[in-house]
């Protein structure tokens, strides 16, 4: 990473012996030596030396050509094992025998260009690098595929836990750097924000830098470490367990306190005379609960802490903390103010438990009224580790979330106000490296999308700081003609298989099959267009 424009001196390394995009760099200035090129791919215009690469690593100096060091992605629907998974595209001009593939026989419903590895639209006058004209179902489509430089961009990650990881509005920090912070608790999961254009670039060069590193790993389905001030220390990475100080967790809880007494209330009748479910926000009192009443269950006559909400239901029975039910609890009884002795009787069963079942104590009142520890009961510990098997595995969920703006549009269309009503009017689908993105409302084009159904390493940066995100608008080529497209750049989806794209003025590139990732519906054809 790099805060000037000149490479020479900086950490780089020589260029790949493939070259994978190229595009021909504009020698404008005159001051620059006569071995160097100046790429104009991003605002940092850094200028090139010969064999070397750019502070972005994402191009470099060969040949006098500004050469794209990674491939462009493809998507296929299904990938024959004997398929090249890395294919050169063929030079324009050059012999057409040398392309591995007979692009008479693909088809629009079989390939689909995505937006990794694609290159940009920067100084943003320019069009998308492909513009695809394809044929589904009978329709004329057309795919405006392109990279986009996104400073207006975050990380929304949703960690299945009930641990207490931090104060709502806490900073979150990776190495000493605020880059976030933690957001609003969600069901059963504690919710982080993470980058934005005001880490990126409204701190310290080194918080933008950091902010954006951060930003790059977690979208490219990388492991990162953060700390949250006055909370806990994390490792978090998109698919995979959280790690909480230094424990990996196991379960997302099957519901809250008084959740779990409902759910599981018939089970419990005839063989327990109170459960108590500790959470860190409703606790749940079996027999005081509406499903306890529902079975004609006996009132156990006990007092809880914290403050009642509605019967069974209780809030603030303990601080949040890493003990049970995601409390400071160590010892469950502290909750237990005391007994009615009008109503309780020794020998009561009594079964406490916390949302995830990975803490249960059984206990029996003695002739005092103290309740005793004891072995639990096999049939009530089958109860217990139902709860834990109804509990789905703790992931972390790594959301992509960015404004596409007027600059990254203007690739798209001249007006390109007419892209953003086509979206909102459901005629163009909007993809980021053909996975699926939700559109938000209201005004712009904010797209959201899961990196685990994105393709691997989807993500660059430049050093402005900004990332680099793939992103695709699929449409009838009508309306692409409608809203006033860059009709004079579209290209059949077998010219730009045979030669890339439309910028790269006959230098050798490449192209890297992906095979659509089960979860993911097909990028074109979807119903608001076809239907």
């Amino acid at each position: 990473m790099t805060e000037h424009s000149k490479t020479d001196g900086l950490p780089s390394t020589e260029v790949p012996a493939s070259p994978q995009v190229l595009e021909r760099a504009k020698l404008r200035n005159e001051r620059m030596s006569g071995a160097k090129i100046e790429c104009n791919a991003c605002p940092v215009l850094c200028q090139i030396s010969a064999g070397r690469v750019g502070a972005c690593d994402r191009y470099a100096n060969r040949d006098g050509l500004l050469v794209r060091v990674d491939p462009v992605v493809l998507l296929r629907r299904t990938l024959a094992q004997d398929e090249p998974l890395l294919v050169p595209f063929a030079p324009r001009g050059g012999d057409q025998d040398s392309v591995p593939w007979n692009g008479d026989l693909l088809h629009a419903d079989q390939v689909f260009v995505t937006g990794v590895g694609s290159s940009t639209t920067y100084p943003d006058y320019k069009p998308a690098p492909f513009i695809v004209s394809s044929q589904v179902k009978g329709v004329d489509m057309v795919t405006v595929v392109t990279e986009g430089i996104f400073s207006y961009c975050s990380i929304k990650v949703k960690i299945d836990t009930d641990r207490y990881l931090g104060a709502e509005q806490a900073n979150v920090r990776m190495k000493g750097e605020v880059v976030g912070h933690v957001t609003t608790a969600e069901y059963g999961s504690q919710m982080l924000s993470l980058g934005g254009v005001h880490h990126l670039t409204g701190g310290s060069k080194k918080e933008g830098r950091v902010t954006v590193d951060m930003m790059q790993a977690l979208g490219n389905k990388q492991a990162v470490a953060l700390t949250i001030d006055g909370g806990a220390q994390l490792v978090i990475q998109a698919g995979c367990a959280p790690i909480v100080n230094g424990v990996e967790e196991q379960r997302m809880r099957v519901g809250c306190g008084s959740a779990v007494v409902g759910i599981f209330a018939r089970q419990f009748c005839g063989l327990v005379d109170e459960v108590v479910v500790l959470d860190d926000h409703i606790t749940g009192v079996l027999t005081e609960h509406q499903a306890g009443r529902c079975l004609d269950m006996k009132p156990s006559g006990i007092e809880m802490g914290g403050r009642k909400s509605t019967p069974g239901r209780y809030f603030q029975v303990a601080n949040p903390g890493n003990g049970w039910g995601g409390t400071d609890i160590a010892d469950p009884l502290s909750i237990i103010e005391g007994w009615d002795p009008e109503v309780v009787w020794p020998g009561l069963r009594l079964l406490m438990t916390s949302t995830t079942g990975e803490h249960a104590a059984w206990y029996v009142l003695d002739d005092k009224l103290q309740p005793i520890e004891q072995n639990m009961p096999a049939e009530v510990r089958v109860i217990v580790d139902r709860i834990g098997e109804n509990c789905e595995p703790s992931l972390c969920s790594v959301m992509f979330l960015g404004g596409a703006g007027g600059s990254l549009r203007a690739g798209v269309t001249e007006n390109p106000v007419l892209l953003t009503r086509a979206i909102k009017q459901a005629l163009v689908n909007v993809t980021c490296g053909g996975a699926p993105a939700f559109v938000w409302p209201g005004g712009g084009i904010t797209v959201m999308s899961d990196v685990l159904r994105m393709p691997d390493n989807s993500f660059g940066t430049v050093p402005t700081p900004a990332i680099i995100a793939p992103i695709e608008f699929s449409m009838r080529l009508s309306d692409y003609q409608a809203l006033g497209g860059h009709m004079t750049y579209v290209r059949s989806l077998e010219d730009v298989l045979r030669h890339g794209a439309w910028h790269n003025e006959g230098a050798p590139t490449a192209l890297q099959w992906s095979e659509l990732p089960q979860d993911n519906s097909w990028p074109l054809g979807q119903a608001p267009m076809l239907g």
